[in-house]
């Protein structure tokens, strides 16, 4: 049996997460730590200027503890781990987002975040998301399925520390998945703009819209792998530094002779 801390961003009454939670809590011991309302896009936000309030919130399955948090999802996962949940916890999953986090969205993404956080506790940590989730009556049993039926198989992947699985599932019955694809993260472009309004008294307001433009062109891509019905897998991780660059610069810098260790 697998010890399971469960949160996301679309909130702990999201249908995503609640059918996760259906899927996983007769299996293994689960606990649920998740913002008390949506917390999408909102990154690795953490709240630093406002208390966080915590409260137990009653689910439908069977877990081991459950907390609604009005912070994001990495104070979710972040006090889960410090401070809520006292039991060993053998796997951080993050999910089942409503859309996709494919491409460069998962710069914005709270659903990876929150996974990343649990990469940071030194947990192995699983973002989940679906290709139609943010559409009405979408069904989130077959991405939940999959996760139940792999969980292990997942957790045995040869994943280095700091590095979570970012799984995108498509919007298909579970017998027509395609399989499983490792794959890059695809160029998943928006043209954005801001809309400017106006509320009943007069006050401008601004609403961003963005429209997809530009999708990758190989399976190797996670944007164009889901399209094929096939379950994207890959791997992130917490380091941002540019290793090309990095090496760059710092052949610039020995070629300049610099035996300071600066570059200018």
């Amino acid at each position: 049996m697998i010890s399971i801390l469960i949160s996301n961003d679309d909130g702990i009454q999201a249908k995503g997460i609640q059918t996760l939670i259906k899927h996983l809590a007769p299996l293994h011991d689960v606990y649920v730590v998740a913002p008390a309302r949506e917390q999408s896009a909102m990154g690795h936000a953490l709240t630093l200027n406002t208390p966080l309030r915590i409260d137990e919130y009653p689910l439908e399955h069977p877990v081991k503890a459950s907390y609604a948090v009005s912070g994001t999802p990495s104070d979710c996962v972040k006090l889960a781990l410090s401070k809520l949940i006292t039991a060993p916890i053998d796997v951080v999953i993050s999910g089942i987002n409503h859309g996709p986090n494919l491409g460069r969205d998962v710069v914005y993404s709270g659903t990876v975040s929150a996974a990343l956080e649990g990469s940071l506790f030194g947990k192995p940590s699983i973002a989940v998301s679906l290709l139609n989730g943010h559409v009405g009556g979408a069904n989130f049993h077959p991405s939940a399925q999959f996760i139940a039926d792999n969980l292990e198989k997942l957790l045995a992947l040869p994943v280095p520390p700091d590095t979570i699985l970012n799984i995108n599932t498509p919007a298909v019955p579970l017998a027509d998945f395609c399989g499983v694809k490792v794959c890059e993260l695809g160029k998943r472009m928006y043209i954005d703009s801001y809309e400017q309004r106006q509320d009943p008294r007069g006050v401008t307001y601004y609403w961003l819209a963005g429209e997809l433009v530009a999708h990758g062109s190989s399976e190797e891509v996670d944007v164009e792998a889901i399209r094929c019905n096939y379950v994207t897998l890959t791997p992130l991780h917490v380091n941002l530094c540019n290793p090309k660059a990095l090496d760059s610069l710092r052949q610039l810098q020995n070629e300049n002779g610099n035996h300071n260790n600066t570059i200018m």
